[in-house]
């Protein structure tokens, strides 16, 4: 009994390969969660909050020292400032914070732009609204050392006259890209072009490992900020994706429609995993810089190993994954492919074609995850040189 709009999406591909890493004892790539914890001071400072009697419903829309710490955080990190009450609203991280986007802004038949690989949540969020989705491939690198490309041409074709909104993603999963200026520069003046409003999921933000490559939010463009809500949380800048504490910042006319839905969808996010959030932004400096020099070694150390192997890797500018090409390796399909290498070498990855509607564009791709302890990806490793050594995994 699950409902039409949902039937095509069946189990989400991260639980399946979680799944199948623990029946496996396979060392866990997959899914994009730290084995490690976050900050004690993040975790004292709600530990705390309980402690003191903060434990019952929360302001709606978020406690105000979260999001007066949300706010300034955001002028920090971009130049500008918002209304912490009326432009900044708490929710439970944010995929709640996408879902109330599309719940609360998207009417059926309204299309939806989506780069395609996308988290697989957005198109789904899509459906829940009624929405019609429309793809834009990043396209895959033709050359060693290449990235992911946006083709504007492509990207213009993809607006049209019910085009309501675009959801972007940057620093962006699967991929690793940072969408350039000059790119985001593109699809702000299609939005502009067609009246829509863009969503722009933030959530890697920080996570950015070339210098003269840096993070633009979308809203620091010219004519972008009245159109633009950004999403984002503390789970991935602060290793606590548990804790399930995101946010949209909006101008009011489009605050409304998130606070609308997210009203009904989970009312408020946990009182005092609030308190530790804010905490977490106050003192982000003492944190986030060594995380992402850490990531940094990290995703150099599991590139440079897996171009050994064979693979074809592009190395990310940012976030948490590295997506490379097996086609070295055989010419099996993504899932085909990961699910031996959980069953032969003991490593769980992704099969990417799960992030793309043209799911050709993902069968010859795997993305690994680097947000993981150093020695949790030697053993990694030294399992995919064991269980490729003579193609294993053919």
């Amino acid at each position: 009994m699950v409902s039409a709009r949902l039937r095509p999406f069946g189990t989400t591909i991260f639980a399946e390969m979680t799944r199948l890493a623990i029946e496996h004892k396979a060392v866990n790539l997959s899914q994009g969660f730290p084995d490690f914890d976050g900050p004690a001071f993040v975790r004292d400072a709600a530990g705390a909050a309980i402690a003191s009697g903060k434990n019952q419903y929360a302001r709606p829309y978020g406690e105000v020292p979260l999001v007066e710490a949300i706010a300034d955080w955001h002028e920090r990190g971009t130049g500008l400032r918002v209304d912490p009450l009326a432009e900044v609203t708490v929710t439970s991280g944010c995929t709640e914070a996408i879902a109330a986007c599309m719940l609360g802004l998207i009417d059926p038949g309204d299309e939806v732009v989506l780069l395609e690989p996308y988290y697989d949540c957005y198109r789904a969020c899509v459906a829940m609204a009624g929405g019609v989705a429309k793809f834009v491939p990043l396209r895959t690198p033709t050359e060693a050392g290449g990235v992911f490309t946006l083709d504007r041409a492509e990207l213009r074709a993809s607006f049209g006259p019910r085009t309501k909104a675009v959801l972007l993603n940057t620093p962006h999963n699967p991929t690793g890209k940072v969408l350039t200026r000059e790119e985001l520069g593109w699809i702000g003046e299609c939005a502009i072009e067609h009246d829509a409003i863009v969503i722009s999921d933030e959530v890697y933000e920080k996570l950015v490992f070339e210098a003269d490559h840096p993070h633009v939010s979308i809203a620091t463009l010219p004519g972008m900020r009245e159109r633009t809500i950004v999403c984002s949380s503390i789970g991935k800048t602060f290793s606590l994706t548990g804790w399930k504490v995101g946010w949209a910042i909006a101008p009011e006319r489009l605050t409304a429609g998130v606070r609308a839905a997210h009203q009904f969808l989970t009312f408020a996010t946990a009182t005092p995993l609030q308190h530790g959030a804010a905490e977490a932004l106050r003192r982000a400096d003492e944190y986030v810089p060594g995380l992402v020099a850490e990531l940094r070694e990290s995703r150099d150390m599991l590139a440079e190993a897996l171009a050994s192997l064979g693979f074809g890797v592009t190395r990310p500018e940012g976030a948490y994954f590295i997506m490379v090409d097996h086609s070295a390796f055989g010419d099996g399909d993504d899932v085909a492919f990961c699910k031996r290498l959980i069953e032969r070498a003991g490593v769980a990855a992704i099969p990417p074609s799960a992030f793309y509607n043209e799911k050709s564009l993902g069968r010859s791709l795997v993305r690994f995850a680097f947000c993981k302890k150093r020695a949790t990806l030697e053993e990694a490793v030294r399992r995919l040189r064991a269980g490729l050594n003579g193609s294993a995994v053919r």
